[in-house]
């Protein structure tokens, strides 16, 4: 049986941010982009809560043919309504032409993402860059059955690898695209918010110490540790016949964290 992982990448100071650094920690043609070229977590609470921003503007960017499905996009915007004070919510589409690369490094998809961004943080808008790619990551290891469904970057910044999501979905017949989806989504986005002790600290210690910045309790949706008698898809299967719905959620240790830095 195959093993199946979310990868979360963040930054650390500099990483990623060498590329194109002139032209990208200064206004251009009046955008300051500086806000958005920070590390993972570091914009945990402004997104959390409605301090400094009031709008969470959301830019989807996908390959032609690999646009998320509609139930995916509804889901994650009540997931956001449920764990943030943000009331005004956009959602904007952009498509894509394909990169034609067989695999994508991190570093690609930060320079696919300078090329091809339009949506930064301005007035009281906060704005979030989720790219969905029609490569897999160049991390996957094909022999060991390993792939990579998303990663974050930036601290508003994320990849979701489409193109693997939906091959991962369909070797189920009890699990949906949709739930693959939105189960990558709200994990990376979980991320986004600080999760686990990145960016939104810990009221209590719930840090897994075989996996940095993923949750020991079991079934969180903040769990690296993802191999549930096959991988993410048995994640899921497990969810699906217990509760009746696929995709995990926060344990109460996350939620305490969220409602701690800000968050519902």
């Amino acid at each position: 049986m195959k093993k199946f992982r979310i990868l979360i990448l963040f930054l650390t100071i500099g990483l990623l941010l060498n590329c194109s650094k002139d032209s990208e920690d200064s206004p251009s043609n009046g955008v300051d982009k500086s806000a958005n070229l920070l590390a993972t977590g570091d914009s945990a609470n402004d997104i959390l809560s409605n301090t400094n921003f009031t709008k969470l503007l959301i830019e989807v960017a996908y390959v032609e043919g690999f646009r998320p499905t509609s139930e995916t996009m509804n889901n994650f915007e009540t997931f956001l309504r449920d764990r943030t004070f943000k009331t005004n919510i956009e959602v904007i589409y952009k498509q894509l032409t394909s990169p034609n690369e067989e695999t994508l490094t991190l570093q690609e998809i930060a320079d696919l993402e300078n090329e091809n961004r339009t949506a930064y943080n301005e007035g009281e808008t906060l704005a979030i860059y989720i790219y969905f790619a029609d490569a897999p990551s160049d991390d996957d290891d094909e022999q060991q059955g390993i792939v990579t469904l998303g990663a974050v970057y930036r601290n508003t910044s994320m990849v979701i690898h489409e193109d693997t999501v939906r091959k991962l979905a369909n070797r189920s017949s009890l699990i949906t695209v949709s739930d693959v989806e939105t189960s990558t989504l709200n994990h990376e986005f979980g991320h986004l918010f600080g999760l686990v002790n990145l960016g939104t600290d810990m009221v209590n210690n719930h840090e897994d110490p075989t996996a940095d910045n993923h949750c020991d309790i079991p079934d969180c949706l903040m769990r690296g540790e993802l191999e549930f008698g096959g991988g993410m898809m048995g994640v899921l299967e497990k969810s699906k016949i217990s509760k009746g719905a696929a995709v995990p959620d926060f344990d109460p240790e996350c939620i305490l964290d969220l409602q701690a830095n800000g968050g519902r």
